[in-house]
This record gives structure tokens, C-alpha cells and sequence, in this order.
């Protein structure tokens, strides 16, 4: 198993996947979760600051996360949201509904739950968000986060939600990425922060592939490679 961790726009959702398929494991985008969550909170009209709303409604609605690198992807109760999770109107929310102690101690226990179904698939898995290797999965064998300065983050953001046909002001955008960091990072419950044994990367002066190829040794390093395929979660 490889645990990335990291805040929004340091490619680390892009590189678990690519890192799930050159590994021959399974993805399991975690933050997603988080934002369906979110999402199911705005559409219902709920406060994403009550927390014992919003977990009520978490409880009453029907979350299905694909583990397949090749074609991920979100449903809520039977409907793709995979784009509509990635609106300003969901990132303005998700950082207080993800605050909900109660919430992520629900998502928890379903990751892990995704997580061992698809180490039983024999392939192992490469999970992505923002407490993996401290609360999710604090044994996996590899442990990383990413890390880049908040204009390049920024910048990134920007050029996806350029590249997606939503509107992106640069000012904005900066100031939503560290908004977002600060919330994060200063919740009570599971915040942003490295593992005491994770690898940091910097990944702002680095492409998609560098920091990919970096990674893959990095897996071999910890034994996780089998001639090119990852081994079983353990």
C-alpha cells in the first residue's frame, strides 16, 4: 500500500492514479469522499457547520467510489457527480463538513473497509487524501507527501477549472487554496500534517512524470514492486 497525502493542487491526485496503474494497484481517492459528502450537504439545504446534520445525512445517503485507476469516478445515490464535486460551490463547503469529527470517523471506517476489499483483489492499492498515513492507515509500508507553494497550487487549480470550462480568477483561486490550507491544517480532528515517517516531496518546480518516476523507485526501494507490479496490501 501507498499512502499520499498532501493539500489540494500538488498533483496528488493525478499521480495516484498514474502510480496506481504503473503499479498494477487500485486508487481509492479519499477526498472525494469528502466532497460527495459536501455536496449531498448543499443540494439538502443542511448547515455544513451542524455537524449532527450533516452526519445524519452522510448516514442516509448511498456513496459509491470506483477503485479502478483506469476510470474513477463518484456516484451519490446512483448519480455521477464526479464533475459536480469539483465546483467553487462544493470547495467553499468541504473544509467544514471534513471538520466534522463524527463524519470522518464514518468515511474512516468505510475507507478501510475499500481499502482490504481491494488488497483482497491481490493487486494492492495506492490511497490519496489528507490524513492516510496518519489516521487512515498509519502501517502502510509507504508513506508520502506532497507539498508545493500556494501560487503554484494556485496556478494549477486555475488551469483545471479553465480546462473544465468554469471560470478561474487568479486572485480568487489563490486565496480559496489558502483558505482551504489554513482549515485544514488548524481543524481539531485529523488535520493536514505529514506522518512523522513520511517522504515529503516539493513537487513545484517538478512535472507529473518526474514526480511519478520519483515515486516508483521510491516503491521499489520499500519492496512494493514485483517485475513492475505491486504486491498485496499488508
Amino acid at each position: 500500500m501507498v499512502a499520499l497525502d498532501g493539500p489540494s493542487g500538488t498533483g496528488k491526485t493525478t499521480v495516484a492514479r498514474k502510480l496506481a496503474a504503473e503499479l498494477g494497484a487500485g486508487y481509492l481517492d479519499t477526498g472525494a469522499m469528502y466532497r460527495v459528502v459536501t455536496l449531498a450537504v448543499l443540494d439538502a439545504g443542511v448547515d455544513p457547520h451542524d455537524a449532527d446534520a450533516v452526519v445524519a445525512l452522510a448516514r442516509s445517503v448511498r456513496l459509491d467510489v470506483s477503485t479502478d485507476p483506469a476510470s474513477p469516478g463518484v456516484r451519490l445515490d446512483g448519480t455521477d457527480v464526479g464533475e459536480a464535486i469539483r465546483t467553487p460551490r462544493v470547495d467553499a463547503a468541504v473544509s467544514a463538513v471534513s471538520a466534522v469529527s463524527d463524519l470522518r470517523d464514518l468515511l474512516v471506517q468505510r475507507q478501510r473497509a475499500l481499502i482490504e476489499e481491494t488488497a483482497r483483489d491481490g493487486g494492492g492499492v495506492v490511497v490519496d487524501g489528507r490524513d492516510i498515513g496518519t489516521v487512515v492507515a498509519p502501517d502502510a509500508p509507504l508513506k508520502v507527501f506532497l507539498t508545493a507553494s500556494p501560487e503554484v497550487r494556485a496556478a494549477r487549480r486555475g488551469a483545471q477549472d479553465t480546462a473544465a470550462g468554469r471560470e478561474a480568477d487568479q486572485a480568487t483561486v489563490l486565496a480559496s487554496v489558502q483558505r482551504r490550507d489554513r482549515l485544514d491544517s488548524g481543524r481539531a480532528a485529523s488535520p493536514l500534517r505529514p506522518a512523522e515517517d513520511a517522504v515529503e516531496f516539493d513537487t513545484s518546480e517538478l512535472s507529473i512524470d518526474q514526480v511519478l518516476a520519483a515515486l516508483t523507485e521510491l516503491a521499489g526501494t520499500r519492496g512494493l514492486l514485483d517485475e513492475g507490479v505491486a504486491e498485496p496490501c499488508r
